[in-house]
């Protein structure tokens, strides 16, 4: 029975996390949409806050009423800060930089979310990783594996799977259109928020052992960063016009922003991360770049090539590679603490005669 539970659990973190990055995914076609409507950058922002903050309120305060922690001043400052770190850094240098590339291109360099937040947790001690052991390795090479499956989709399109053209660099074609400048900007930004996104994954394992009241967690960070945004709106957006509503599309973005991928996908990856911890949450991100390539040739007509497959079958070799370590690793440490109840009992037993 302890078995079937512990299975049903890890089934329902997986499927948690996997529907994270559908909704990551959306969140970049979205964004994207959203600039070509002519939306604020800052607007887009401190809108998406706002609902994320109305939305959430009202569960967070009936639903953790009983649970939720005492708000110390120290706890106010470091949430604060952790704030500062998870929207003002993370989604203004992502929406920076999804104003200079495509979605496929920021899906393609956060990829190095896993190298990024596996170097934090290993040198913080929040990911135990042992590389003298095969579980150790494994999670490793898995990631690397990752990583440069989903490289392969963007750097290298091969010939179309439904019909015969010659096949070219993605790379290539970036360095001849004469936009270097605005795609290397588009990159530091986008390596910038992977950076902070990272710092921001592993250091919620800490908070969330002193306030583990995850939708009032949610909610206060959302509440700060709006906070922030709108000291920098002050200075940077004065326009009244831009700050209304012109179209229903502009609505949708605002309401897809705020409730989707701040709101929803925010407490649902504290949940992933306070039982998978971080490293497990972001081992997926790779599935973006697929989930973004699959949207777009539904929903634009775009082409689906060679390079996508052999991106993509990559992609789950490494993810299963780092889940039989993740397996492996928790079956060692089964076996640990089996091992070491039963020297406790042993020695009590040994006292006793």
């Amino acid at each position: 029975m302890g078995r079937e539970s512990e299975v049903s659990a890890k089934v329902k973190l997986l499927l948690a996390v996997l529907f994270l990055h559908l909704c990551f995914a959306g969140s970049q076609i979205v964004t994207r949409v959203a600039l070509n409507l002519g939306v604020s950058k800052v607007v887009l922002l401190v809108y998406g806050n706002i609902i994320a903050v109305v939305v959430l309120a009202p569960f967070a305060y009936f639903l953790e009423k009983k649970d939720r922690p005492t708000l110390t001043f120290s706890l106010l400052i470091q949430l604060f800060l952790l704030s500062f770190c998870g929207t003002i850094l993370n989604q203004g240098l992502y929406v920076l930089g999804m104003y200079y590339l495509s979605p496929t291109y920021v899906s393609t360099i956060e990829n190095s979310l896993p190298a990024f937040t596996f170097a934090m947790a290993a040198a913080l001690r929040v990911e135990q990783v042992k590389i003298n052991e095969k579980y150790g390795i494994a999670k490793i090479l898995g990631t690397l594996i990752c990583i440069g499956g989903a490289t392969i989709i963007t750097l290298y399109k091969g010939p179309p799977l439904f019909q015969t053209q010659p096949h070219h660099s993605t790379l290539g074609a970036i360095f001849s259109s004469g936009h270097i400048l605005n795609w290397t900007l588009g990159c530091v930004c986008i390596v910038g928020e992977c950076l902070s996104w990272s710092g921001w994954l592993v250091l919620q394992v800490p908070m969330l052992k002193q306030y583990p009241a995850r939708l009032s967690f949610t909610t206060l960070i959302c509440f700060f960063g709006l906070l922030q945004f709108l000291c920098i709106a002050v200075f940077v957006e004065t326009d009244i016009e831009r700050w209304k509503i012109h179209s229903e599309g502009e609505l949708f973005t605002f309401l897809y922003i705020g409730v989707v991928s701040t709101g929803l996908c925010y407490s649902l990856q504290a949940w992933c991360i306070d039982r998978g911890g971080p490293l497990f949450v972001v081992v997926f991100q790779p599935l973006q770049t697929v989930l973004v390539a699959i949207t777009a040739f539904i929903f634009f007509g775009d082409k689906l090539y060679s390079g996508g497959l052999i991106g993509f079958i990559l992609i789950i070799t490494g993810l299963y590679t780092v889940l039989w370590g993740e397996s492996e690793q928790s079956k060692a440490e089964s076996m640990e603490t089996s091992n070491l109840t039963n020297h406790l009992l042993e020695h009590e037993r040994t006292e006793i005669i």
